[in-house]
Parts: structure tokens; sequence; C-alpha cells
């Protein structure tokens, strides 16, 4: 069976993944989410949607306090897919040169410029506190993140393939940071809320980690199995109906369309944008594959809208009065965008 599918303005025939083909590469996927479990423990919704992300070749942005091992599962994820791996601590003196790479002059006789790789080229760059960069050095994050290249006095040069950028934020000690532009801000397929743990998670951390430190991991992926899986994401079916859902969804995120809900039209001043409607295809492929399915269902779309729609909504001065969250919107965005058009 073969399927023509529409992606990126090219038509791309591709045979679609057979039921035991989505349960093999789900039970490989299921080995990745186990050994980032076994470092962040509880936190069994972070850890698959990352792994969700991973498999969508998305950029994720986690958020929550500190101490709860954002930083310790971005290490965890490269040394299971076996990836070179660059963490970047973001302050505000960071210059763009710094995270690209810049000319150095080298030589004893003749002197040349020789260009030098900043920590960007890497298959896996964590971005710590991305907010307390300036927008300079954000805008050449950007650029990475979208074109999965870097430009240098003229030159692009492209960065690793696969590449993923996991960048960390806090909601608290606001002071001194820069709040990422709604552009960049789109450019994360998943925006990820790391909740605090309780009492029990607690006590099996102090009882079985001396100092807090991780458990060593061996590699569960290499190069060629991690593209054998982005190769059998692209192939799971996106059935006609719940590409309509889709779009359904992000054109009621607007206030401005017929279809938008009133809480749409309350609390937000501009809804979600053609790549988010790309997105959540995405994200639907890989968690359906996740799930050891060859097709995505309207339940895989309604499980990735809030991580992928609750950065891409701009709220109205009114959502902050009445204490209502861009989480808020979009569940009841939700509830007002039927699965299957109504008659």
């Amino acid at each position: 069976m073969v399927a023509s599918r529409l992606e990126g303005g090219n038509d791309v025939a591709a045979e679609l993944l057979s039921p035991a083909e989505a349960q093999g590469a789900a039970e490989v996927a299921a080995r990745l989410k186990d050994g980032l479990n076994t470092v962040m423990l509880d936190q069994e919704s972070v850890v698959e949607q990352v792994v969700v992300a991973v498999l969508a070749r998305g950029h994720v942005l986690l958020e929550g306090l500190p101490g709860l091992g954002k930083t310790e599962l971005c290490k965890a994820l490269a040394r299971l897919l076996s990836l070179p791996f660059r963490r970047i601590q973001f302050t505000p003196d960071l210059l763009p040169g710094d995270i690209t790479g810049t000319y150095v002059l080298e030589g004893d006789g003749r002197r040349d410029f020789v260009f030098r790789e900043g920590p960007l080229f890497a298959s896996l760059v964590l971005a710590d506190e991305i907010n307390r960069s300036s927008p300079k050095t954000q805008s050449a994050l950007l650029e990475a993140m979208q074109e999965r290249s870097v430009t240098v006095l003229g030159q692009t040069r492209p960065l690793p393939d696969p590449f993923f950028v996991l960048a960390t934020q806090n909601p608290i000690e606001l002071e001194g940071t820069y709040p990422l532009p709604e552009a960049q801000l789109d450019r994360f397929l998943f925006r990820i809320q790391v909740p605090p743990v309780g009492a029990k998670t607690l006590r099996a951390l102090l009882t079985t980690r001396v100092r807090g430190a991780p458990p060593e991991l061996s590699p569960v992926l290499d190069a060629e199995g991690l593209g054998r899986l982005f190769a059998a994401a692209d192939r799971v079916h996106l059935p006609g109906p719940v590409a309509d859902f889709i779009g359904r969804l992000v054109e009621a995120s607007d206030p401005r369309q017929p279809s938008a809900p009133d809480a749409v039209r309350r609390f937000v001043r501009y809804g979600a944008s053609p790549r988010a409607a790309l997105a959540l295809a995405a994200a639907g492929r890989a968690l359906a594959l996740l799930r050891g399915r060859p097709n995505v269902g309207f339940d895989d779309v309604v499980a990735a809208a809030p991580s992928v729609l609750n950065h891409r909504l701009v709220l109205a001065y009114e959502a902050s009065l009445e204490k209502v969250s861009a989480a808020d919107v979009v569940r009841a965005l939700l509830q007002a965008v039927p699965e299957v058009p109504r008659a």
C-alpha cells in the first residue's frame, strides 16, 4: 500500500507502516522511555512527551522549578541515543559567537582565519535557562532551530543531523531575563511543564542515590537505529478525518474565526499558526508509533494538543485579569471543537 502526502511542499510517496512494524518500533521506543524513567522518577508524562518530541524530530522547552532534574533528563537522553551532547549555560553576557562559533587567527608563518565550531555543533544541545540571554543571542539560536544551520560572517554551515534543542527556563527569578519572542516559541514542538515531586519520590531519591547522582545508563539506540525510528514515524498514516480535526482545531484558536469558541474570543489575542498544525500532525504520528499503532487517532491529537498549543496562543489582557491560563483556553478549545464536524 502506498500513500501520497504533501509535506514541505513536495509530494512524497511512502509505504504505509504495517501493524507489525509499528509494534516493533514501539518496543524500541519503550526502551528509551524506560531508560529516562530511571533518571526522572515519577515523571512518566514528561518522559513520554520528550520521547514523542524525539520521534517527531522537534525541539522541547522544559519549564519548571530548579532541581527537578531537567538537566539530567537531557544528559540521559543523549547517552541513551548515543548522540554528541553539549550544554550551554545562557547568561546575559553570552554572545552569538559563543554558541555558533567564530573565526580565530591561527598559524606560525602565514596566519589564516580558521572557523572554530561552537557548542551548537552537536546533535543534542541543552540550552539551560534560555531566557537569560539577550535577544541577539536568541536570534542566532532561532536560525539553528529552524534552518538546522548557522551563519557566521555570511557563510552558512549545516548542523549535525539529527539536531535537537532542549531548552529550560525557570518560572521564578524573572528579573534580568528576556522573555522568548513568539517567533522563537513557535519553533518549539512542545512546551512541557515539569511538576514538583511528592514525598514518596523524594524518599526513593534519598535512599537510592548518593549525593543525588543518577544511575549509569547504557545506549539503547545508535544513529542507524534512530534513523529507522524516524523513518517509521514518517510512515504512520494520518487519516483524512484526523487531519481535518487538526485543521479545525487550529482554525478555532483564532478569535477572528466564526468557529472560535467563547473562551478563545474572550481571552486570546492571536491564535496558533499553520506551524501548529504541522506540529500536531508530527506529534500525533510520533505518539501513535509510541503506542504501537500504524495510524494516527483522534486521541493522539487530543493528547498532544496541550503541549503543542500552550505556547502558541497569545493571550489578551483579560486573561491576566481573570487568571485564565493558556492551558485553560486549550482545554476549552478541545471541548468545543468536535472530532467529527456536526451535520
